[in-house]
């Protein structure tokens, strides 16, 4: 009777990975395989995977009864990146493989028939949990390698196939290795800012969006710069820090977009979904455990939703919890999982159906005009901070000096996102859009004389109670792009301005 072996693997919930041990005891009764620990269909099936990946890398499959515990047992294992690990617990088992060298070490990958080892998703956050977990190495397919040293602290090593595992826990021969991957190397250049003709309003409230982590909506005929000027906030946005790129970089490996060349980007991601795009395909979901959607593809950057009245208003509103609370759930026979979703949202619309290049030729009769706009709803329309009709491009050469470029309004961004960054962090806030109103009225307080405009809107039923808190978060923004310590009368003036100007 072979002994009891124990190897790791890892069991991912949303982004969050949950050590596996694999206890593999042989003999004992009948011969046959019998898999614990809540596994699903996948899981199940890797019995047979397993089973002909051991025999077509030579080696013998113990003809006894072979019981694999997956422990913790009460959470539900999902997948087929436990072959590698299912694999080398029963080998070790019978001691075809010495345990001692599987100690500590999480095996991660997909077994074919004849023990190639295939690539999974969720490689990323599976060895960030592994590594938090005390685990000092990893073995993965040798196509998720680049992806593995992303993680500092843990030796990660790649191979092709079952076989060269087993040789490498043998101690006959050694596994791929790359160094650690930090970032990316000097990202192409941004869409240039100065290249949009005319349009000063919708330029200065995409650098406020910019500044203070705001929703922005433009309004406007076709041609007229919307999905320009869209494209171009990315360039205006800081670059993420380490934590938030690793955090990113984790949703796109369980969402299979991270790609076998992986320099860590510390870009903030600008994901534009078709119209078309399902509910699953922006929030997430899917058969099983559900997947993350665009939302949370655009965590820390921009979703862009262009031609929004042609979405479905109940894809539009399911948008609203992630809005306010940077974060979306799903759930599924499988399980709930949570990823983040913490994205600024970027509108563009039509004034009408027709769209004509200028407003008086619309053919639209009311009602046609009506249910083209009440697809955004008035909830989803409230949490929009910043709204902009967009004007017709009457002439292609500009007379006179060009707008800011990129570089210029960059600077102005930076400087007002040091200055929020500073002033809430020992909150934990990182800019004004992320500060509870709540908090603005209490701890920060303004002058009656400063708030009297939207206490004013207030009281006429013109503005609801969320969106002066989102009027004031502008008013801090636009601020910080002045260089002031606080907001004056001139900035909440402006605040509402910006929130009533795409209202037609």
């Amino acid at each position: 009777m072979g002994e009891l072996a124990r190897v790791w693997s890892v069991e991912l919930h949303g982004v969050d990975g949950v050590p596996v041990e694999i206890e593999a005891a042989i003999g004992g009764g009948i011969p046959g395989v019998h898999l614990v620990g809540l596994p699903d269909a996948a899981l199940n099936e890797a019995k047979d995977r397993v089973r002909s990946a051991v025999v077509h890398s030579g080696r013998r499959w113990p003809n006894e009864r072979i019981v694999l515990a997956l422990s913790p047992a009460t959470l539900r294992k999902t997948g087929s990146r436990f072959d590698l690990a299912l694999a080398a617990g029963v080998l070790a088992a019978a001691g075809a493989v010495p345990a001692d060298r599987l100690a500590g070490t999480v095996l991660l990958g997909e077994l074919a028939l004849d023990g190639r080892l295939r690539p999974v998703r969720g490689v990323l956050p599976c060895l960030l949990a592994a590594r938090d977990a005390g685990m000092s190495r990893a073995v993965v397919p040798r196509a998720a390698l680049a992806e593995a040293a992303l993680v500092d602290g843990l030796e990660s090593y790649g191979a092709e196939s079952l076989s060269e595992v087993l040789d490498w826990a043998a101690g006959n021969r050694s596994l791929d290795r790359v160094p650690p991957v930090t970032d990316a190397g000097p990202a192409d250049p941004a869409p240039e800012l100065a290249d949009v003709i005319g349009q000063d309003d919708a330029r200065r409230a995409l650098e406020i969006a910019a500044a203070g982590g705001h929703h922005l909506l433009m309004v406007g005929p076709p041609g007229t710069g919307k999905t320009m000027l869209a494209q171009r906030i990315v360039g205006l946005l800081p670059r993420l820090g380490r934590p938030e790129a690793l955090q990113l970089a984790a949703i796109r490996s369980v969402a299979g977009r991270l790609g076998e060349s992986v320099p860590l980007s510390t870009l903030a991601p600008f994901v534009a979904p078709h119209h078309s795009a399902s509910a699953a395909a922006l929030l997430g979901g899917g058969s099983g455990v559900a997947r993350p959607g665009a939302v949370s593809l655009a965590h820390r950057g921009v979703l862009f939703l262009d031609e929004c009245p042609h979405w479905p208003a109940s894809v539009l509103d399911a948008l609203r919890t992630p809005l306010e609370e940077g974060e979306v759930r799903l759930s599924r026979a499988e399980g709930s999982v949570r990823y983040p979703a913490r994205f600024q949202l970027v509108l563009a619309a039509n004034p009408c159906p027709c769209a004509p290049p200028i407003d008086r030729d619309c053919t639209c009769r009311a009602d046609a005009r009506r249910r083209y706009t009440s697809r955004l709803s008035g909830p989803l329309l409230d949490r929009v901070d910043l709204r902009v009709a967009m004007q017709s491009v009457t002439r292609l050469v500009v007379q006179g000096p060009r707008g800011d470029d990129t570089a210029t309004v960059r600077r102005r961004v930076i400087d007002a996102r040091t200055a929020a960054g500073e002033r809430w962090s020992e909150h934990g806030w990182r800019c004004n859009a992320e500060v509870p109103g709540t908090e603005l009225r209490s701890r920060f307080p303004l002058p009656q004389a400063v708030l009297e405009p939207l206490e004013k809107r207030l009281r006429a039923g013109e503005l609801s109670a969320r969106g002066a808190d989102r009027a004031l978060r502008v008013a801090w923004t636009l601020a910080d792009l002045a260089g002031s310590d606080r907001p004056d009368r001139h900035d909440v003036d402006a605040a509402l301005y910006f929130r009533d100007r795409g209202a037609a």
